[in-house]
């Protein structure tokens, strides 16, 4: 065998032999896990789709007490899904009137000492019995939205302002109809002086209620 065939073969042998030390596989990069799809602090009902807050009872610049109704867009269309909501929100509301009436009566007995815990049970049930669904006034749409469920939600409420008025006319009705039982929890006003004070008295703050 010649001197250049000798040289040759020896370079395939080498190329062979470095061919077969591969280098050592990198391993693969770790793949970062998608980040998990932000969840809506409210949603409209029975769907995922985000909703205004309100729709959540979430609070409202401006408004006291609230109450959000639910009704059916039908074929009658969309102003009168938003009178059957509006209705929806006012039997609610009278109820959280009641519990917000119920709430100054007895800070106002707290801060007087008016009455004994009996008394304020009396007076915050004969106050209550004057609220009625019928009796919110000054109650007005703050908020309306048809949504993508086929709904329509309204926010139904009221300012400062009308709650203490309707707070007023609540106690003062109770006080001509239950004499007696005011006497007893008097604290040295006279009626409107004390009408005038238990509505202007804010309720202590409180969980929201549950849904």
């Amino acid at each position: 065998m010649s001197k250049f065939s000798g040289v040759v073969l020896s370079s395939v042998i080498a190329l062979g032999l470095s061919a077969c030390v591969s280098e050592p596989t990198k391993p693969a990069a770790a793949v970062a896990p998608a980040p998990a799809a932000a969840v809506a602090e409210c949603t409209y009902g029975g769907t995922e789709i985000a909703a205004p807050l309100w729709i959540c009872d979430g609070p409202v610049e401006g408004v006291e007490v609230s109450a959000v109704g639910i009704a059916e867009i039908t074929p009658a269309g969309e102003g009168f899904a938003k009178q059957m909501a509006a209705a929806d929100a006012r039997l609610q509301l009278a109820q959280r009137m009641k519990v917000q009436v119920a709430g100054m009566i007895k800070q106002y007995a707290e801060t007087t000492g008016a009455g004994r815990d009996v008394t304020v049970d009396q007076v915050n049930t004969a106050v209550t019995k004057q609220i009625t669904n019928e009796t919110l006034v000054g109650t007005r749409i703050f908020r309306s939205k048809s949504a993508p469920n086929g709904k329509m939600y309204v926010l139904l409420g009221l300012d400062p302002a009308s709650v203490a008025k309707m707070t007023e006319v609540a106690v003062k009705t109770s006080m001509n109809n239950e004499r007696a039982m005011w006497q007893r929890f008097q604290a040295g006003k006279s009626q409107d002086e004390m009408a005038a004070a238990i509505a202007a008295q804010q309720m202590p703050p409180a969980s929201a209620p549950a849904h």
